[in-house]
């Protein structure tokens, strides 16, 4: 069940079945109520039940199945709670300094709520956070200057242990004026005659490239960037066509003007999120307790700050 239904869903529906509406959960926990409604439909269709029936005076009911599912999930977030406070308040409280890599276009996303998150629950732990490319951090990585790193698995050695926690499959980014904006999905064959704004980070560029490769075709780079934000305010502004596989909720670019996810049709090699650290390391125990952290909070189904795949609507980029 945890592996299909993060912790972070289960505190959405408790919050809504304790508050009596999602509006007022929303304003509770200060999470969007969206946000709430795609975690408690998510759990309704994973296990095939009905959590709650709508009532025209009263808001939102338990059904019995909803009640018993309460439950259940009341046990599991108490659980979960139990394990920090055992760690917090044992004679090896969890303190000291723990060193963090994070993908460079991952860390607006997930430094917030799950590294600096962590430093917040544990007062007397020092996170020192470190952003890079996938060449940066594997460096690191070696020269034991950080304990892991939250990245993809690009060009990972032998020597480093990778750790899946989601699949992000590549999708096409394009102006809202674009022609492929109005198409449900796209075909490399169609994308390669067609201007391509290339995010050119170390290894991320050799993974975009080698999708046209695998189908037998060459893009048409027209500009690249090492910065994520600069290739899509270049789309929104109509320079051409990305392909990304991080999901931001925001469907606009910086400089504001809307921005259209496509589908990228065919069987492509999706990037893995996860965690990697050096193997000859052994992970100390603020390293382990941080770690369970990123897979309470790092799913398929839940990535801070960004659309689930199996949920988004292919045509825009907030859900």
């Amino acid at each position: 069940m945890l592996n299909r239904i993060s912790l972070r869903q289960m505190e959405y529906f408790v919050a809504t079945a304790k508050h009596g509406s999602i509006a007022a959960a929303s304003a509770q926990i200060h999470i969007s109520s969206p946000s709430i409604s795609a975690a408690i439909a998510h759990i309704e269709i994973e296990l095939g039940v009905q959590l709650f029936v709508r009532h025209p005076s009263k808001g939102l009911g338990l059904t019995a199945t909803g009640t018993l599912v309460l439950r259940q999930c009341e046990e599991v977030l108490e659980t979960s709670s139990r394990l920090y406070d055992i760690a917090s308040d044992s004679s090896n409280a969890i303190q000291g300094a723990l060193r963090v890599g994070s993908f460079q276009s991952l860390t607006a996303m997930i430094a917030p709520e799950v590294i600096f998150g962590f430093a917040r629950a544990f007062e007397k732990v020092d996170v020192q956070m470190l952003e890079g490319d996938q060449e940066v951090l594997m460096s690191k990585l070696h020269a034991l200057e950080i304990d892991l790193a939250i990245t993809y698995d690009l060009h990972l050695g032998d020597d480093i242990h990778f750790e899946r926690l989601a699949t992000l499959p590549p999708y096409v980014l394009v102006s809202e004026l674009h022609p492929l904006a109005e198409q449900s999905a796209v075909t490399l064959e169609e994308l390669a005659p067609q201007p391509f704004v290339l995010l050119d980070l170390p290894m991320s560029r050799d993974y975009f490239t080698s999708l046209f490769s695998q189908a037998g075709v060459t893009p048409n780079i027209v500009a690249r960037s090492r910065s994520e934000e600069v290739v899509r305010s270049m789309v929104a502004n109509g320079f051409g066509y990305a392909i990304f596989n991080v999901r931001p909720k925001s469907n606009m670019s910086l400089d504001g003007k809307r921005l259209v996810r496509v589908r990228l049709a065919g069987s492509n090699r999706p990037m893995l999120l996860g965690l990697a650290t050096y193997k000859s390391m052994k992970a100390s125990r603020l390293t382990s307790v941080f770690m369970e952290r990123c897979r309470a909070y790092i799913s398929d189904q839940y990535i801070p700050g960004m659309s689930a795949a199996s949920f988004y609507d292919p045509r825009m980029l907030s859900s």
